[in-house]
């Protein structure tokens, strides 16, 4: 399962009682938009937000592969591409800006759906992460579904199971369970190749406790594609203190392996942290473009 945010206007609503998703294939100038282009990666089980004016209004299944078909809400019945997807509106809308603090962090550099301000961006279809896509899920959960007590109600899937007149809340929990799957099973071989790669110790103070050892991305989970996520020279093998100063940008390398200190730490306090500018790490060509990308990107230089 993979997962998209769509972005609808004037046609959400027929296309959610038609219970489709249609995209022409060319804009005016004879171009196809990346996000138009994005229709034909959608497959049968896919998982799509639908966004209208800065609101995630509904949530759907694609029930097919994309595929070629007419414009259902045009006379002229124009081809462009199509799928029929399962609309479950929601009955409480969830406003993109008022949550904007909770999804920001989860937006990749290239392709968002969101601007930093929290408005949308032009265009139609656009890729979620999983992490992405499990805080929204949170974020319907808690604004739709509540125990009869009031209190909200907690992802349980044997207490859910019994409200037979929620059809929304089996498509959250399966949803979610599929994303959080994909993660866990996508982390556990990520670290499992990379750990050998770093002969299985710290790249940066040598610490080769398992436990303390994390298996840090260069290029983060929310901005890799399938493979980059599993490849194993996108990342390094640290302790958690360096991992935790990696994974905000307070440290990065260049190609060579030597390492750059965010100037928002204090010289002073560099041996609190573990770390001093002529540390290196053994790099090898493939961690190469990966640490420029996260020296790029994510560095606070």
């Amino acid at each position: 399962m993979n997962f998209y945010i769509v972005m609808q206007g004037k046609t959400y609503e027929q296309a959610k009682d038609a219970n489709v998703v249609w995209c022409s294939i060319y804009d005016n100038s004879g171009q196809t938009p990346h996000s138009w282009e994005r229709m034909n990666e959608v497959k049968q089980g896919d998982a799509i937000f639908h966004c209208v004016k800065g609101e995630i209004v509904a949530i759907s299944i694609a029930q097919e592969d994309c595929r070629k078909g007419e414009n259902p809400f045009d006379e002229a019945k124009h081809i462009g591409n199509l799928f029929i997807s399962a609309y479950e509106p929601l009955q409480i809308p969830i406003a993109i800006k008022a949550n904007f603090e909770h999804i920001q962090q989860l937006l990749p550099v290239k392709y968002s759906p969101f601007q930093q301000n929290g408005d949308g961006n032009q265009g139609f279809l656009y890729p979620c992460n999983e992490m992405l896509a499990i805080k929204l899920l949170e974020l319907i959960s808690d604004a739709n579904i509540y125990e009869e007590n009031e209190e909200q109600l907690e992802f349980a899937i044997g207490l859910i199971a019994q409200k037979e007149r929620n059809t929304l809340a089996p498509i959250l929990i399966e949803t979610e369970a599929e994303a959080k799957v994909k993660i866990r099973r996508g982390q556990q071989k990520f670290k499992k190749q990379l750990t050998p790669l770093w002969d299985h110790h710290c790249a940066l103070c040598g610490i080769e406790l398992p436990e303390l050892l994390k298996a840090s991305h260069s290029k983060p989970w929310k901005d890799s594609t399938d493979e980059e996520r599993l490849d194993p020279y996108n990342g390094i093998l640290l302790c958690s203190n360096h991992d935790t100063l990696y994974d905000r940008g307070y440290i990065a390398f260049d190609g060579t392996g030597k390492i750059h200190i965010s100037p928002e730490l204090a010289k002073a306090d560099y041996s609190k942290y573990g770390i001093h500018e002529k540390m290196r790490v053994n790099r090898v060509e493939e961690n190469k473009k990966y640490f420029k990308w996260h020296k790029r990107e994510i560095f606070r230089g």
